[in-house]
């Protein structure tokens, strides 16, 4: 979801008597150096492609805030009458959210595995690229309610997400505060086995940027599962995400296709070497991406 520049030659030529620069001279130069020249159609595809990219980035961010706008008094409302009203209407506006996307020409596309039920909480252990990754499982697991593992600065002033984050039963964490993010972390895996919603953690860490998988940092994974022993595992990979920032939504490349993989659920038992199920995940979402690219 991007065009290569040509390359220029730098050389000095001597230009044959009586020749004049222009087209016949650039086009004996060029013979002379055994070069094609470029076609005019070759040069205009870079701005046509930007072009396209600005026309459709407006409707697409009106659309995204519009959404984010709409859906926050319904979750107040919502939130007095319980907490699983709160998350349906957070669903849906995950939903709405990952439907804006097709303003923007973007694509998603699925692989899930017959496995994976309906209603069913699992522990969603999976790579992390782009802001974007939160709406998109948030609609592909709907109705598995799942809920993540978030940094606190985005638990303030964004409608919507930063109201779903704190009434929604995620684990906001301090990243500077160890004691505390486990402590949170632990608390919504204990939340996953007594309600029935899922769990989401990004084990990385932060985004990758430019779509590389970055080390696991065991810890918030290992709390998580030690926290909700009986709740299976379920590994997902998310690839090309990232190009939707890739210029900070100024503009948004129109036509990005993006691919998920919602892998077979790890079955959890008594014995398990915890250490190695987060091994299983990475070698799981490192062939998904390596049989993409």
């Amino acid at each position: 979801m991007f065009p290569s520049s040509a390359k220029r030659v730098n050389k000095s030529f001597n230009e044959q008597p009586g020749s004049v620069p222009g087209a016949g001279g650039s086009a004996r130069i060029s013979a002379s150096l055994g070069c094609d020249r470029v076609p005019e159609s070759a040069t205009l595809e870079p701005v046509r492609g930007r072009i396209i990219d600005w026309i459709f980035t407006l409707p697409f961010l009106l659309a995204f805030a519009g959404v984010l706008l709409v859906f926050d008094p319904p979750q107040r409302i919502a939130r007095l009458f319980g907490q699983r009203p709160q998350e349906i209407v957070a669903a849906s506006l995950q939903v709405m959210l990952v439907w804006a996307f097709r303003l923007a020409g973007t694509r998603i596309d699925v692989e899930r595995s017959p496995a994976v039920m309906p209603r069913t909480p699992y522990l969603v252990v999976a790579n992390h690229q782009s802001l974007f990754d939160v709406p998109i499982l948030g609609s592909l697991l709907f109705s598995n309610f799942p809920k993540y593992v978030s940094k606190r600065e985005l638990a303030r002033w964004l409608p919507s997400i930063s109201y779903n984050l704190r009434r929604g039963g995620n684990a906001i964490i301090d990243r500077g505060n160890r004691a505390q993010a486990t402590h949170a972390i632990r608390a919504l895996g204990e939340q996953v086995e007594a309600r029935g919603v899922s769990a989401v953690i990004y084990p990385e860490g932060t985004r990758a940027r430019r779509g590389e998988l970055r080390s696991f940092k065991a810890a918030g994974v290992l709390a998580l599962l030690d926290a909700a022993p009986g709740v299976a595992v379920l590994p997902v990979t998310i690839d090309e995400s990232w190009r939707l920032l890739r210029h900070n939504l100024l503009p948004v490349p129109f036509g990005t296709r993006i691919r998920v993989r919602i892998g077979d659920p790890i079955v959890r038992r008594e014995d398990e070497d915890r250490r190695a199920i987060l091994a299983e995940v990475r070698q799981q979402i490192e062939k998904a991406l390596a049989s993409w690219r």
